[in-house]
C-alpha cells in the first residue's frame, strides 16, 4: 500500500445561518427567545442550537 505523501483537500464550510425568529405573539416561541438569548450570554452554544431547533419545530407544527 502507498503512503500518501501529498494533503487532502480543503474543507469548504457554509457560513452560519441566522437564528430563527420567533412567531410574534407567540408566548412559547417568546420564551425560548429569552432562553436562547440567555444561553447565548453564558457561552453555552449547545443550549443556543437547541432553542432554534425548537423555535423552528414549534412554528412547524402550527402550534403559534
Amino acid at each position: 500500500m502507498a503512503t500518501r505523501t501529498t494533503m487532502s483537500p480543503p474543507v469548504h464550510l457554509s457560513l452560519p445561518t441566522d437564528a430563527p425568529r420567533p412567531a410574534v405573539g407567540c408566548d412559547v416561541c417568546a420564551a425560548l427567545a429569552g432562553q436562547r438569548s440567555e444561553a447565548y450570554r453564558r457561552g453555552d452554544r449547545s443550549a443556543v442550537s437547541d432553542c432554534n431547533v425548537e423555535i423552528v419545530a414549534h412554528r412547524e407544527r402550527g402550534r403559534c
